[in-house]
């Protein structure tokens, strides 16, 4: 197999279509019908099922798909990162960003590695911490922020910041920011809650146990724009990170009030791989974020945040 057949055999996939395959490629139909048919020759097994919805790949055809993207990925970074002026960044970085931080990070690190590292190509993905981690030991992501890891056999992991949850109930709740309220108040109304495994899911369940109150979930939900818009059709209180919350608290959407007794953290670090070698690039990219945290928990956008520096959590940002 060689890298046209690979670059036919996932087009095709993603599209669905040989047809469309073809135009993408600025091929022939035929063309990448041959490459598709080369690679089930030499493999012995059909890639992919025609059905009347269009091209499905076959569980072979699946597999080597997602082999394919890899290798076809790690073949775009190394183009990348051949440098043609001396001293100049350049390459392909995939960062993974939580889920709740997508809209206070993003734009300004796009912003500042498109100022200081022209030359790199940057990707960013949203998603939630588990999925995020998985990426990572696939192989599909250069770096990701993730929630309360420590550094493990196949990532490295760089304590950032200590965040604490909210409470968020309706506005006719009346909650402040200044005043922090108990979890056993919280334990009186119905919760929207993620499911149970999920990362806050656990932190608030121990905080539950070790305070001595009962739960009440009324509804579960993973996703936090989910979670605020129950809360507002009257389903009950839900938790929060302040940094998922403080556009909708300071419009009124939402009423929220620092979690007390006990108070809840949560730990963000900066992962990477262990088994690959972070490139120049990657090292860039990774210093600007962690550069865009550290400025939006100084200026105040991070709310209950605390910067964290060789670990250690410093003061003046309760």
């Amino acid at each position: 197999m060689d890298f046209r057949q690979l670059r036919a055999l996932v087009t095709v996939a993603e599209v669905g279509s040989v047809t469309r395959a073809a135009a993408l490629l600025h091929l022939v139909q035929p063309a990448v019908t041959r490459q598709i048919r080369a690679l089930e020759h030499e493999l012995g097994v059909p890639l992919f099922e025609r059905t009347r919805q269009g091209m499905r790949p076959t569980e072979a055809g699946t597999i080597l798909v997602d082999r394919a993207r890899r290798a076809l990925g790690e073949l775009e970074r190394a183009r990348a990162e051949v440098q043609p002026v001396p001293g100049t960044v350049t390459g392909i970085v995939t960062v993974g960003l939580l889920d709740s931080t997508g809209d206070l990070l993003a734009e300004p690190l796009a912003s500042g590695v498109a100022r200081d590292h022209p030359g790199v190509e940057l990707r960013l993905v949203t998603a939630y911490s588990g999925h995020l981690q998985q990426w990572l030991d696939d192989g599909e992501l250069d770096l990701s922020l993730l929630y309360d890891l420590d550094s493990t056999p196949s990532l490295n992991a760089r304590p950032l910041l200590r965040e604490r949850l909210w409470a968020v109930a309706p506005p006719t709740e009346q909650l402040s920011a200044g005043t922090p309220v108990p979890l056993a108040e919280v334990a009186r109304h119905p919760l929207v809650l993620p499911t149970p495994g999920h990362g806050l899911r656990s932190l608030v369940d121990g905080a539950a146990a070790r305070a001595g109150v009962c739960l009440t979930v009324a509804v579960q939900s993973n996703a936090l724009r989910v979670q605020k818009r129950l809360v507002l059709a009257g389903h009950g209180w839900t938790v929060l990170p302040g940094v998922g919350i403080s556009e909708d608290v300071a419009a009124g959407v939402v009423s929220a009030a620092p979690l007390c007794e006990p108070a809840v953290w949560r730990r963000i670090v900066l992962a990477t791989p262990r088994s690959r070698r972070e490139t120049p690039a990657a090292k860039a990219v990774a210093r600007a974020l962690a550069d865009v945290v550290d400025s939006a928990v100084r200026q105040g956008r991070w709310p209950s945040a605390r910067v964290r520096q060789d670990g250690v959590p410093q003061p003046g940002h309760e």
